[in-house]
């Protein structure tokens, strides 16, 4: 079990969209990386084919999970796992509170 989880709403901590809150759409872990949405975005150019029209595209980039942080009723929290009798757990650092 990893600290994030997808559909998880983050914030980002550093970079371009520092202060930007999106939600976790992929997860790659052996990369150690996610995918928010809205944030992170790179312009793609695209070709028109017989069902898509061409143009320039957004569409997000992986941000490492270094740079990010889970937030739990809009404040952000740092996040720890402990392990109890039914699984690991996620929980508040600062609180000890289950996430």
């Amino acid at each position: 079990m990893k600290k994030f989880k997808k559909g998880d709403i983050v914030l980002v901590t550093s970079g371009k969209d520092k202060g930007k809150t999106g939600e976790i759409m992929q997860i790659f872990p052996k990369k150690d990386s996610v995918i928010v949405k809205g944030a992170n975005l790179y312009k793609k150019h695209v070709k028109p084919t017989q069902n898509t029209e061409g143009g320039m595209v957004s569409r997000e980039r992986a941000l490492s999970t270094g740079k990010i942080m889970l937030t739990v009723a809009g404040k952000p929290v740092r996040v720890g796992l402990k392990v109890e009798k039914s699984g690991v757990v996620r929980i508040n650092k600062s609180t000890g509170a289950k996430i």
